[in-house]
């Protein structure tokens, strides 16, 4: 079959190129039209509750990460000059494109009794151009009589002050965004050269998200780039040909332009996972060139009896009827080690698996077209392309390898099981934990400026608290508000959790006023008070007047007064913490509130918690399925249980010491770290489908003397072997350039997984075929 496949391909190369040709046109088209994700990965299934219950909370509430922070530290804050630079900031900030609304120290209101003393009208504390220093200092200190900002808007003890800038939802889920948050960027750099003495920080959920989508475009074309140069230099070294090299070169990026192409055709967008794929598609195609190009060129060696153009076309031949059932298998492993992902119920994981898995399908396609067609017009092989196949240092290895495998079978599997043993110590050590930004690198001022919050305000990570009172018009009285105000009371005596907002602030707020802005009055409504407030709850009273506190009804308190909200900041404290405190929070809800209410915990924070487990679970099902799925390959390949075995033990291997040193090293399972071990199981099996396919074909020729064959399959494998690896590796090498901490993981973890997996295949592999052989043969 695959003979005849090679002469199909070798008759009809031109019109073949010329398709391959208009198809990859097309789909450059198609892959020009991709765009760039501006949203968080959605991780959880839309049918998940927890999913569910916050698309409910943004239908009711709106989004709750749409505002960006700045933050100054500044002991002389209420000095003249400075307050009026940072006054002057909020108004350009106001003026930027998309920003609805920007809440500072400048623009803080004080609720006070009108002339009759019956309604509440709302004045601004700070004008808007202060004059003198003494105007500034009245209003300084009647601003911090108000409790209602502490925490809020200023750290007093640090003399930290924040700034809310509440962009347009739906302009920060386009394109627009970049120029959204450059410009705040612009405005705060002319705030900071004006006043050089104070350092400003900038964070919160667009900004991080905007950012996060610039650095993975950036590193898309780095890592493109880089394994593209990085294959080059060792397709060069190994083959000593431009032409050959150009090849290769020519079949990945082909390659890529497809993956592309399907990412756009899919209706996905590129994402951090999506992002990766151009690089592996590249990293998965070059060891195809090298598979076939090493057998066209040992087969041209071979048959050195015919003349150049019958050689040429009888080595293209065999090339092909060789190595395509090699070539295609180990496509297949690789593939089923990425398209797993698509059994997981996370979109994110699902995109990528599936784009994968069809990639690394398509560049078998491309290759086994290609390649042979392409090398039937070139120049037949000179003297020293072939020279890498008698490679000094390549011989030495391969006879120190047989050694091993021949002269120290006991030694190796002594270490082999010193070595698991160590390794299994390790994967006792794992801990599963993640963050939301814990991928950034720690130097990076994103990263740094996110902790200056958490010091300074315990975080800016949203949580959102939403109490159902389970009927129309159920929040009437104060009764359900002095609950939620016991529950934020809690809340805010948590070390990582800021005072919580709620309604309940804006009620002990206007009390205040109501008591001539006593600092002693901010409190819960006594009896009296609270009739007074419930007409403004009611929609009476001064409409006008009380601005401030009927904004704050809308945003926290449905228009039907059956849910209210307690919003809370909090730090980023990662998996393994978030849920006890989530729980002693929903323990705590319990006691204040009965079954006549329902109390939901969502947000960001939430939804975060939620994906990762999903990812991680799924991720830890998808090896599982890898390792199912590779094994009935190998079983249909090999017709044979015990050579199956013998195939699936020296890829456990090197899984088991990964997850070890993973251990060892204090890197945890996490969503970035735990899909190390399915791409490296689908590719490591490549080499062990290499080594196997060339066992059994040259076992014949050996009477079926197991040591025999093994011996000859080393020396035969072992330079395709060596070299693809050297490419693979080197092409996972380039993601530790990356800045985000799971890619970089991605890189090493996965680049020491196919070494040992080298190692395993080249060593272990050999010495448990003969050790498991039949007396004579083996199935």
């Amino acid at each position: 079959m695959w003979k005849k496949l090679a002469e199909v391909v070798l008759r009809f190369r031109f019109l073949l190129l010329m398709a391959l040709l208009v198809t990859t046109g097309i789909m450059g088209y198609f892959a020009s039209q991709v765009k760039l994700s501006y949203d968080f990965a959605k991780a959880i299934p839309t049918d998940n509750p927890k999913y569910k219950d916050y698309q409910e909370f943004k239908a009711r509430f709106g989004d709750d990460g749409n505002v960006v922070v700045i933050g100054v530290q500044n002991k002389d804050f209420f000095s003249l000059p400075s307050f009026n630079n940072y006054l002057q900031l909020q108004k350009n900030i106001r003026e930027s494109h998309c920003v609805e609304d920007v809440l500072a120290v400048p623009s803080a209101v004080i609720l006070e009794r009108d002339s009759t003393g019956e309604k509440l009208r709302s004045r601004k504390i700070f004008s808007e151009q202060v004059e003198t220093q003494s105007a500034l200092d009245s209003a300084a200190y009647l601003f911090k009589s108000l409790p209602f900002y502490e925490t809020l808007l200023y750290n007093a003890d640090s003399s930290v002050y924040l700034m809310a800038v509440r962009v347009n939802k739906d302009s920060m889920n386009s394109p627009a965004r970049s120029r959204i948050i450059h410009d705040i960027q612009q405005k705060i750099d002319g705030f900071e050269r004006q006043t050089p003495q104070i350092k400003t920080h900038i964070s919160g959920l667009p900004l991080i998200r905007t950012l996060v989508a610039e650095m993975i475009q950036k590193e898309m074309k780095l890592f493109l780039w880089g394994s593209l140069l990085f294959s080059v230099l060792i397709l060069l070294l190994f083959f000593r040909s431009w032409s050959t090299t150009l090849l290769s070169m020519g079949v990945v990026v082909v390659g890529v332009v497809w993956t592309v192409a399907l990412i756009h055709l899919l209706g996905y967008k590129i994402t951090l996972l999506t992002a990766l794929l151009p690089s592996l598609v590249v990293v998965i195609g070059i060891p195809n060139c090298v598979y076939f190009i090493n057998k066209y060129h040992t087969s041209y060696l071979k048959y050195v009896e015919l003349d150049g153009k019958a050689r040429k076309h009888k080595s293209l031949v065999e090339m092909v009827s060789k190595m395509g059932v090699v070539t295609l298998f180990c496509n297949i492993t690789a593939a089923i080690g990425f398209a797993v992902f698509a059994l997981t119920k996370s979109a994110v994981l699902k995109e990528f698996g599936l784009v994968a898995g069809l990639s690394i399908l398509l560049i078998f396609v491309v290759s086994f077209i290609m390649l042979p067609a392409v090398l039937s017009y070139l120049p037949t092989p000179q003297k020293n392309q072939l020279k890498y196949l008698d490679a000094k240092w390549i011989g030495r290895f391969l006879n120190k390898v047989e050694s091993w495998v021949f002269e120290h079978k006991r030694s190796v599997l002594i270490i082999t099981g010193l070595v698991l043993a160590l390794s299994v110590v390790g994967i006792f050590k794992l801990k599963s934990v993640a963050f939301i930004v814990d991928d950034l690198p720690k130097s990076e001022k994103i990263y740094q400026d996110l902790k200056f919050f958490e010091r300074h305000f315990k975080g800016i990570m949203p949580l959102e608290i939403v109490i159902d009172s389970k009927k129309k018009r159920g929040l009437r009285g104060l009764k359900p508000f002095q609950k939620a105000d016991s529950l934020a009371t809690y809340i805010s005596t948590l070390p990582d959790m800021n005072r919580p907002l709620s309604l309940s602030e804006g009620l002990k707020f206007a009390t205040q006023g109501l008591n001539e802005n006593d600092p002693s009055g901010y409190r819960m409504p006594g009896d009296f008070e609270a009739v007074f407030l419930m007409d403004l709850m009611k929609g009476k009273g001064n409409a006008n007047g009380a601005d401030n506190l009927t904004k704050l009804l809308k945003s926290f308190m449905d228009e039907e007064k059956r849910y209210t909200r307690i919003s809370v900041s909090m730090a980023d404290v990662g998996t393994e913490k978030l849920p006890i405190l989530l729980d002693s929070i929903q323990n705590k809800a319990k006691q204040y509130f009965d079954t006549s209410y329902q109390v939901t915990l969502t947000g960001t924070s939430i939804t975060f918690l939620e994906g990762s487990k999903f990812i991680v679970n799924g991720l830890k099902e998808s090896i599982l399925w890898a390792f199912l799925l590779i094994a009935i390959c190998m079983l249909y390949l090999f017709k044979s249980a015990r050579i199956l075995l013998c195939s699936l033990i020296p890829n456990l291997v090197p899984l088991i010491v990964t997850a070890g040193i993973m251990g060892w090293t204090g890197v945890p399972l996490k969503p970035s770290t735990v899909l190390v071990f399915s791409v490296a199981l689908g590719i490591a099996v490549d080499i062990t489908i290499r080594f196997l396919v060339n066992y059994r074909q040259v076992l014949p020729d050996y009477d079926n003397n197991v040591e025999s064959a093994v011996r000859d399959t080393v020396q035969q494998t072992g330079l395709s072997i060596i070299y693809t690896s050297l490419v693979l590796m080197a092409g996972f090498i380039i993601f530790c350039a990356s800045s985000f901490g799971g890619t970089f993981a991605l890189g090493w973890l996965t680049s020491i997984t196919l070494l040992v997996g080298t190692v395993t295949n080249l060593v272990l592999l050999p010495i448990l075929l003969i050790l498991m052989r039949k007396k004579k043969t083996i199935i």
